[in-house]
């Protein structure tokens, strides 16, 4: 029988390890589509692809924020 005490240093572990790897999802998805498909650049007027990047973008952000505040406040 394991102690009690290590169940709350592995739910704390998982926390981290969960926060760690959805913000880095959150960052290389972002940064494949931005840049390898070049929808993160304005060229030379603004297109309605980057539009919809930037405001997806910004969703999610806020969607990883919510994650993550969600997730610490327990």
């Amino acid at each position: 029988m394991e102690d009690p005490g290590w169940e709350a240093v592995k739910r704390y572990f998982r926390k981290i390890m969960n926060s760690f790897a959805l913000g880095l999802l959150w960052m290389l998805t972002a940064a494949t589509s931005g840049l390898y498909f070049k929808l993160a650049y304005v060229d030379e007027r603004l297109q309605w692809p980057t539009v919809v990047f930037y405001a997806l973008f910004g969703i999610t952000f806020l969607g990883l924020v919510w994650y993550l505040y969600k997730t610490w406040k327990e």
